[in-house]
This record gives structure tokens, sequence and C-alpha cells, in this order.
């Protein structure tokens, strides 16, 4: 049967991905007009969300926040989504434990440093009997987890990005284990979940905290790139509305020949680069501000920043 889903904090992300599940079970033709449209980025296991199960669908939806003021702000913001957006219950956390009570999966998506204070709440473990908790908190494990949830609770860690809001998304899942009878329930109930919001992969939970530089905050690292290119072509002239357009369109379709073509970014770069032409003297410029080295850098600070994160705040 469908199944309750609950958001537990739901901010940014929670309202992104959830809006990308509503949107997917209102519109369900967009998806597969995706599929069948060669222009569109492919999405692996995509074939296996097609017809899903109503096993693997929510059907109802209930999603916490902490303020009174979001309450009425996120009611507005599902309302707006048309669709079943209006169907969602929107709670204070005060009403988690009731909350998490009547879901059967819970997607939590609160601060990494509450996340230990919401799951060991009185009345909390009762609640978590039996149930699939989802977790997109950087670098809080599976393993600090399952010690504040009962043993019945399975957790899985996830790392979409705000994408998933209009079904471009990329989400990383952890590997289910084998040897768990709901391994391939739980399996269905994921892919179901965010495959159809761009595209799902599983790997295991050692590479999460790269996964949260790469994916999880690497859009806001690609706008920086994309302002700046826009700002360039506005100080040589282009209105700002066209650098921008042709800014993001550019980035866009470079991207999508890397995923459809399975180019290497290096191959389509040496493509566009011809001896003694504008788009070397580019790249010297680039090379010589040192972009590539600073961008990998990046990484690696968001990386190591990510793993602290759901650690407790030391006490001075």
């Amino acid at each position: 049967m469908p199944y309750s889903l609950c958001v537990i904090g739901c901010g940014t992300m929670g309202i992104a991905v959830l809006s990308g599940v509503l949107d997917n079970l209102s519109n369900p033709h967009l998806r597969a007009a995706a599929d069948d449209d060669d222009s569109a980025p492919s999405t692996p296991m995509g074939s296996m969300i097609l017809d899903p199960s109503e096993d693997t669908l929510p059907n109802r939806f209930i999603a916490t926040v902490n303020r009174v003021e979001t309450v009425k702000r996120l009611k507005k913001v599902f309302k707006d989504l048309g669709g079943l957006g209006p169907t969602v219950q929107v709670r204070q956390s005060e009403e988690n434990v009731r909350s998490v009570k009547e879901s059967d999966v819970l997607l939590l998506c609160c601060k990494p440093q509450l996340a230990e204070s919401i799951l060991t709440a009185p009345g909390m473990a009762e609640a978590l009997d039996g149930k699939l908790l989802i977790s997109i908190l950087a670098g809080t494990t599976i393993g600090m987890m399952k010690a504040w949830v009962p043993e019945t609770c399975t957790v899985v860690r996830s790392m979409p990005n705000t994408p998933t809001k209009i079904r471009e998304g990329m989400t990383v899942l952890s590997t289910l284990s084998p040897t768990d009878p709901k391994s391939s329930v739980n399996r269905g109930i994921l892919t179901a979940l965010f495959t159809p919001l761009g595209k799902c992969r599983f790997l295991d939970e050692k590479h999460f905290d790269a996964v949260t530089a790469v994916c999880g905050s690497g859009p806001a690292f690609v706008c920086l790139v994309l302002e700046a290119m826009a700002d360039g072509g506005v100080m040589m002239g282009l209105p700002r509305s066209e650098a921008l357009e042709l800014a993001a369109q550019t980035m866009q379709g470079a991207a999508r020949m890397v995923m459809q073509t399975g180019m290497h970014p290096a191959a389509i770069k040496d493509s566009v680069t011809t001896p003694g032409g504008c788009t070397i003297a580019g790249l010297l410029a680039l090379e010589d501000g040192r972009v590539r080295s600073t961008v990998a850098r990046c990484i690696q600070a968001t990386t190591l920043h990510a793993a602290g994160l759901g650690k407790p705040a030391e006490k001075k």
C-alpha cells in the first residue's frame, strides 16, 4: 500500500526534494516525455521507475519546521505548487514525534548539529520502530544515527542537491545491506523517490563527504563560475540578460555533452581550442589565475568541512 512521507526539518533542501516528489506524482507524464526525448539527460535506473508499484510511492505528506512563521510560509509554498502541494501537512517541530508515528518513511533534513536531539527526543524511539529513515545530513554518519534510533529502524544516507526541485538533480544514496530482508523494498522506495528528480546513484558511505562537496555544494560553485562568465560578457558590452543566457546555456550544453557522449571534459576543451585562437588565450588567463587548482582545492576544503559537521560542538 502507499505510505506516508514525513520531512523533518523541511528547509531549503527538504522543500526542493519534496517539491520534486510532489511534481512527479502530480505530473508523471513529464518524466515519461523526458525519457522519450533524446536531448534530455539520461537517468540511471530510469526503467525501474517508469511504472513503479504503489508500495514505493507516498500518498500522504507531512513537513515539520521550527517556527510558526515558517509554517505559514511553507503552507503557501506548497499551495502555490498546485497538484498535490496543498495536501502537505505543515507542522511545528513540537509535533515531530506525532508526525513520525503517523509516517512510514522519514526524510531527515535538519541541521546536522540538531540530529541527536531530534532522534533521541522522548517518545521518538517508539515512533521510529520499524521505519525507514533517510538522512540528507552532511557529516552525520549512519553509525552515529544508529546509536540514536532503535535497531528496527533502517538508516540510509542521501545527498541530493537543489536542482532536484526542477527534476535535474543529482542524488547519491548509501548502499543497502545485502543481508537485510527489507533492502529490496527499501531500494524500490529510494529509487522511486529520487530517480524522477534527476540522476540517482548508490555509493559506499565512505565517499559521502566528497559527495557532499561535489554534489551537494556543487551548484553554488558552478553558479559562481556562471556569474563570472556573465559578468565578463557585461564588461565587454553584452546586455546583462543576454550575457547570463549565453553563459548558462553554454554551461548546460557542455555538461550535457559530457553526460551524453561520454567525452572527457579535456577532450571537449581541446576540440574548441584552435592553434593561435581566442580560446587558448582565455585558457592561459585562467591557468595564470590558478582556476583549476583553486576549484579542486575548493572541493577538498568543502569535503573536510563536511566531515566535521555532524560532530557535536566542542565545549569551551
